[in-house]
């Protein structure tokens, strides 16, 4: 039979990496969390952890323990709850990876809120064009531009969201006016790089205009979008962004306006953890509030 002790050791030494820290959550001594992690190895006839300079790392054994623990701790908590009445502080790291215009502009300015009620919950955000791997890993929660197509994975749609072409009053001031779409041409427009883009979702330029002339690419959005407010070109925004901007103005915004989609995926392991399941709340939480913005 598993001691739960031993288990909950495990968890924690996962998540903090060391035994210090480990021992400072659980309030006992380094060596009682050694032990219990000596025995737990014992009694699966598995090696959990890689030990390495102070750091415990995860074992490919150790990774497909920790799922299974982590469900055994929810439901613990699960219980608690139920017949304390009394709301158990989580702990614990839950990595979420989305783009960066919805990162920057959307997610962050709710943290206060969501750290009012999980004080103890580490959130660490990646907010970029990278696609990163649920099956392996890499993330707890990832908020994509597209539905998964295969996998162990469960998804939603959570809003659209409107992206239109902008310069700055500046740039007009040397350029002249758009006032239809053949005036595109000779234009200077500012994009991703393409090579450090892993969403198809975000090719709109090329998939929107033909024969156009990039004078400057990031894979940075708020590097373009400062770009665009210092005139050096125009660019396609997402308009929950560039519409605060009084020295930006949309071109052509009845003809070029597109639409693309935000979507959250988990592994279906994770779905039921207690620590993913708050911050997927406060996520879909978060995306319901603000889906007008998101809209317009």
């Amino acid at each position: 039979m598993f001691n739960w002790n031993d288990l909950e050791s495990f968890i924690i030494l996962s998540r903090s990496g060391k035994l210090n820290l480990a021992a400072k959550k659980l309030k006992i001594e380094p060596t009682t969390i050694s032990r219990r992690i000596l025995r737990l190895e014992e009694k699966l006839n598995v090696k959990l952890f890689y030990r390495s300079n102070n750091q415990y790392i995860l074992t490919d054994d150790g990774t497909r323990l920790i799922i299974f623990a982590e469900k055994i701790e929810s439901e613990i908590l699960s219980i608690n709850e139920e017949f304390t009445n009394k709301n158990v502080n989580l702990t614990g790291v839950v990595r979420i990876s989305l783009p960066e215009g919805l990162g920057i502009e959307i997610f962050t300015k709710y943290l206060k809120e969501f750290y009012k009620e999980h004080r103890d919950l580490e959130i660490e955000l990646l907010a970029d064009t990278k696609a990163r791997s649920l099956s392996n890993k890499e993330v707890d929660i990832s908020i994509t531009l597209s539905r998964p197509k295969r996998g162990k994975l469960v998804s939603w749609k959570l809003s659209d969201y409107v992206i239109q072409l902008y310069g700055s009053k500046e740039y007009f001031t040397k350029n002249k006016m758009i006032d239809n779409l053949e005036n595109l041409t000779g234009h200077k427009f500012i994009s991703y790089v393409d090579d450090l883009v892993d969403y198809p979702e975000l090719n709109y330029l090329h998939d929107s205009f033909n024969n156009i002339k990039i004078l400057f690419r990031s894979n940075n959005l708020q590097a373009q979008l400062n770009a665009v407010k210092e005139g050096i070109g125009i660019a396609l925004l997402h308009n929950f962004i560039a519409k605060k901007e009084k020295n930006l103005i949309p071109i052509l915004p009845k003809k070029i306006k597109i639409t693309r989609e935000y979507w959250i995926v988990i592994h279906e392991d994770l779905i039921n953890i207690k620590r993913i399941r708050v911050v997927v709340d406060f996520v879909s939480r978060v995306m319901k509030l603000e889906k007008n913005n998101l809209n317009i």
